[in-house]
């Protein structure tokens, strides 16, 4: 039986393009800093990647700053931006709240939404240098924020935005001039790249990072360190490939939302449902039967799909951005994410529908099973 692949919000497969760049890149022996010609061609391959990037959110290419994943690049804004005072949402992603443990929790609804009147009040109450930050697309529910919105309200309080892009490249727009974000985090193994590499947009040239890592001045001294030349290869290779796919993001949404009405009918709940969301991700609970047990039976059944955020191993807990939203311990601890992506087809998600209906059969309480 063939493994049905529904965790893409984890990691998305990697393209047969970006096999086939990376191949021909580890062919290659210069490294990008050298001045002969191994290394000018070592040189031109980054910097053909790092147009790729730039072009795809809309910046320039000199602004694009390779790190070693989303989670890197976040750690290099929250620790290098000299602002004196950091305010986060409540639902971001533990990359941003470990890497911010003294910023202010940004209160969100019932749907995961920033409060934009909540953050203009705590902008105007504080004095100093003022960072926010934001994502773009939750990567448990999807939810997408009013980015735009919310940078109009960090210009009014006089504070910068870095936004966490990393769940939305490739899915929906990202264009860091229409968000208006002064800083972007964006990561290659969610769109198809190879993991351990990702970027950080510096879309506002008059803040200056202090670099984390320092040593051989790389990457105009932002981040130190020999480049993973295969794995930017790999970044610009995934988003050119998923550019040449067309509307595929349309095809997914028909058939994400075909998915939930049928989960719906069976009685299932869909987190923050009613609000604008990526195409590609549902957030579903199971009334009364726990996301571990969950995951546990669709893996069983040759199915794969998270509990949340797949970031360290072996971890299912409560969602803190379930929490966050106002649900329960036990209704937190009850829903699975289920991210489609490119490849997905209409009859895995038949298979989906047909093991979620015996396991909610099983398992579901007694009350509602005599219904």
């Amino acid at each position: 039986m063939n493994t049905i692949y529904l965790d893409y919000n984890a990691t998305a497969p990697t393209h047969v393009r970006v096999i086939e760049a990376v191949s021909a890149c580890l062919a290659e022996t210069g490294n990008p800093s050298s001045v002969h010609s191994a290394g000018r061609r070592a040189r031109s391959l980054m910097e053909a990647a790092r147009e790729s990037v730039a072009k795809a959110v809309g910046c320039l290419p000199r602004q694009v700053v390779w790190t070693s994943g989303g989670t890197e690049a976040n750690a290099l804004v929250l620790a290098g931006t000299p602002a004196a005072h950091l305010f986060v949402s409540s639902v971001e992603h533990d990359s941003v709240l470990a890497n911010a443990p003294q910023a202010e929790r940004l209160a969100v609804d019932a749907n995961g939404i920033v409060d934009l009147e909540a953050l203009s009040s705590r902008l105007a109450a504080t004095e100093g240098r003022k960072l926010v930050s934001v994502m773009l697309a939750n990567n448990e529910t999807g939810v997408l924020q009013p980015i735009a919105a919310i940078s109009e309200r960090c210009r009014a309080g006089g504070a910068w935005l870095h936004v966490d892009a990393v769940q939305a490249l490739g899915k929906v727009p990202v264009d860091v001039q229409a968000l208006g974000a002064d800083f972007l985090t964006l990561s290659a193994h969610k769109v198809g790249g190879m993991k351990g590499v990702g970027a950080l947009v510096l879309a506002n040239d008059l803040i200056e990072i202090k670099s984390a890592i320092r040593g051989g001045g790389q990457e105009l001294g932002r981040r130190s360190g020999t480049e993973n030349l295969p794995g930017i290869v790999s970044f610009g290779a995934a988003l050119e490939a998923l550019a040449e796919l067309g509307d595929w993001q349309g095809r997914v949404r028909a058939l994400r939302d075909r998915m939930e009405a049928k989960l719906l009918e069976m009685g299932a709940v869909i987190n923050a449902q009613s609000v604008e969301r990526l195409p590609t991700t549902s957030s579903v609970r199971m009334p009364g039967v726990p996301a571990e047990t969950q995951v546990m039976a669709f893996d069983l059944a040759g199915i794969a799909v998270s509990a949340g955020s797949a970031c360290s191993s072996g971890k299912v807990k409560a969602s803190h951005v379930l929490s966050a939203m106002g649900q329960g311990e036990e209704a937190a601890s009850q829903s699975i994410r289920v991210s489609l992506g490119w490849n997905t087809t209409d009859a895995e998600i038949d298979r989906f529908l047909a093991a979620w209906q015996r396991l909610y059969a099983r398992r579901r309480p007694a009350s509602q099973a005599a219904e």
